[in-house]
């Protein structure tokens, strides 16, 4: 006799910042998944004032956005005392998050030292590529446009040990980033996936086609 072996194993969502200049990848994996995800999708399409014959050109993938909010809570760790909840709280994962919005601080300084050295133009410095992980069937290249964190407890030092985190993501397509960037063809192969899964959205409704065509 068999025994229910418990729950799935759950995949997590994830945030993870490539840069190419630095080895090891940032990687902040979801602790806890949000019970919700909000993704909205606005058409990318020639437009009211299109030319005849124009109204369905589709000009590129369609500009979406996406927002979740985490929760992130050093209680498990704090009651094995595990480092670095022990000493640090969450003060590392937040910071993970929060430099995918910051230019390295070498690349400032390096640029500061150029501007002095006489150099007109400066080029800003590039972030790292940031990838929101949402399962193996969606892994997509986003900007983070939006990162509010509410910190709820603290320990005695004053180190965050809970968290109320609201990401707000624009997803880059290969339009925003070109068709031979990394990012771009993350984005394809993710399109490329979605078009397999409405396939077979639509081939499971198929019977239902002459019921809806009055047949």
């Amino acid at each position: 006799m068999t025994t229910f072996p418990g729950s799935p194993r759950l995949q997590k969502g994830a945030i993870v910042g490539i840069d190419k200049a630095v080895p090891l990848p940032t990687i902040v994996v979801f602790q806890y998944n949000p019970d919700t995800l909000t993704r909205t999708l606005q058409v990318n399409a020639a437009g009211n004032d299109a030319d005849r014959g124009e109204a369905l050109r589709i000009k590129g993938p369609p500009q979406e956005t996406i927002r979740v909010e985490i929760e992130i809570d050093a209680a498990d760790q704090l009651e094995k005392a595990e480092f670095p909840a022990t000493g640090l709280g969450i003060y590392p994962v937040l910071s993970s998050l929060e430099t995918l919005l910051y230019p390295r601080s070498v690349d400032v300084i390096a640029n500061e030292i150029l501007i002095h050295a006489g150099m007109i133009e400066i080029v800003p410095p590039e972030g790292p590529l940031t990838l929101f992980a949402w399962g193996a069937k969606r892994v997509l290249p986003v900007r983070i446009t939006e990162l509010t964190i509410t910190e709820e407890a603290h320990d005695p030092a004053l180190n965050p040990i809970r968290a109320k985190v609201t990401l707000g993501m624009r997803v880059l397509t290969y339009n925003d980033l070109g068709l031979t960037h990394a990012g771009g063809v993350i984005f394809m192969a993710h399109q490329i996936m979605k078009e397999a899964m409405g396939a077979i959205g639509t081939a499971a409704n198929v019977p239902a086609l002459p019921s809806i065509l009055g047949g």
